[in-house]
């Protein structure tokens, strides 16, 4: 049975860092695509970024474009997401979902598993 659990959320305020984690079981992190994806107040489940299999291929959206990095942990099954100067439109719900594949994809349809997600609220 494959579980993906989210960690790390929390309160901060405009400009703080935040560091998720995604603990996975059932599947390995090291030949799945990991993405991240959200759900702001009101809004549908967007994406956030993804990393590939090997690690040296990354995507992530316009708004948290040279803010946040996605990086593996093979040794503990595991994917970060570091979120830097953090801005209120950040506040969300973030999800890890997992896609069988090879290929980084945008689309949270191609997405075969995901987490409960964990809330992260960023205070002006």
């Amino acid at each position: 049975q494959v579980q993906l659990g989210e960690s790390g959320g929390g309160l901060v305020q405009a400009g703080d860092s935040l560091r998720l984690s995604c603990a996975a079981s059932g599947l390995s992190v090291s030949n799945h695509v990991m993405g991240w994806f959200r759900t702001r107040p009101g809004k549908e489940r967007e994406f956030v970024g993804a990393i590939n299999w090997f690690g040296d291929a990354s995507a992530y959206a316009d708004s948290v474009k040279d803010r946040f990095t996605i990086s593996r942990d093979n040794a503990k099954n595991a994917v970060n997401l570091q979120m830097n100067s953090l801005k209120p439109e950040d506040t969300a719900v973030y999800y890890c979902a997992a896609h069988r594949s090879s290929v980084v994809s945008r689309n949270p349809s191609h997405y075969n598993w995901w987490g409960r997600g964990t809330q992260v609220t960023v205070s002006t």
